[in-house]
């Protein structure tokens, strides 16, 4: 039923901690989890877990805080990889400036690298973005994220009220996920237009978070996606707990309560387009 666009099986826990998470996870509605690397030993473990279990697929790369342990061995290898089975994107990657655990210069020469490495193998690609919306949108145009020549990559997406293209039908996709989108609805309604994806993850529950409202309510559901970011970000009403993917359901019902739609139609579209967005049939 539900499809956690973006999950960390692979973070630091003990054995008996992951093996409850599965646990977790198979006793819920959760048709599929993507577990993304940010780091290199993160990411060979995504993808042990997506040969391992069935509903399980991987993403690899490195996340902002871990670029300045990257190295151009460390990039070769997450580039072989990524061309494992089920690997299906380079992420997660990008700009965090709220805690600088990696000099920005740094952050930002790895995140081009690895965009640059996404552009040649033809991969989706999710981003991670704190307090660096213009340099990461910048960034992203000025490495031909959202180039024609990407675009043609990829099949065209549904653009059911034409909120794109002028008319329904379909638009351009970039496949670009900008993950735990914490922007405006107005840099929100910006990256669709380019071709991107939107993600929405737990705090979109939180009382006072009327910006993340204020993208569901804009945003037609056609580029959405829901997830958890376990553990972290836990949703509404376990908010303080740790989280896991079987949580989704709860970000999906407030995305179907914002929209006036009910959770099985959330349900069901945001996995249709995870699926599309990570190019994964069933």
């Amino acid at each position: 039923m539900f499809f956690d666009s973006h999950a960390h099986l692979n973070n630091e826990m003990s054995d008996e901690a992951r093996a409850a998470m599965v646990r977790a996870i198979e006793d819920s509605e959760l048709d599929y989890v993507m577990d993304i690397g940010f780091d290199l030993p993160s990411s060979k473990l995504a993808v042990d877990h997506a040969a391992k279990y069935p509903w399980c697929y991987a993403a690899v790369g490195c996340h902002p805080h871990d670029t300045d342990s990257m190295d151009d061995m460390q990039l070769a290898l997450i580039k072989g990889l990524a061309k494992k089975k089920k690997v299906m994107a380079i992420g997660e990657i990008g700009l965090d400036f709220h805690y600088d655990h990696s000099p920005r210069d740094v952050q930002r020469e790895w995140f081009r690298r690895q965009i640059r490495l996404a552009n040649e193998l033809k991969m989706p690609i999710a981003i991670h973005s704190r307090e660096a919306d213009q340099e990461v949108l910048d960034i992203l145009k000025e490495e031909g994220a959202f180039s024609d020549e990407r675009k043609s990559w990829f099949p065209e997406r549904p653009d059911t009220t034409g909120y794109v293209s002028k008319q329904p039908g379909t638009c351009k996709d970039a496949r670009v996920l900008l993950h735990c989108f914490s922007g405006s609805a107005e840099l929100g309604s910006q990256y669709v237009k380019l071709g991107a994806t939107i993600s929405i993850a737990g705090p979109v529950t939180y009382k006072n978070n009327r910006k993340t409202v204020g993208v569901v309510a804009e945003l037609p559901l056609d580029f959405l996606l829901v997830e958890t970011d376990s553990p972290y970000l836990t949703p509404e009403p376990f908010r303080g707990k740790k989280n896991d993917p079987s949580k989704v359901e709860y970000t999906a019902r407030k995305v179907a309560e914002i929209k006036g739609l009910s959770l099985e139609e959330v349900a069901a579209k945001t996995k249709e387009n995870a699926m599309r967005f990570y190019g994964i049939t069933e």
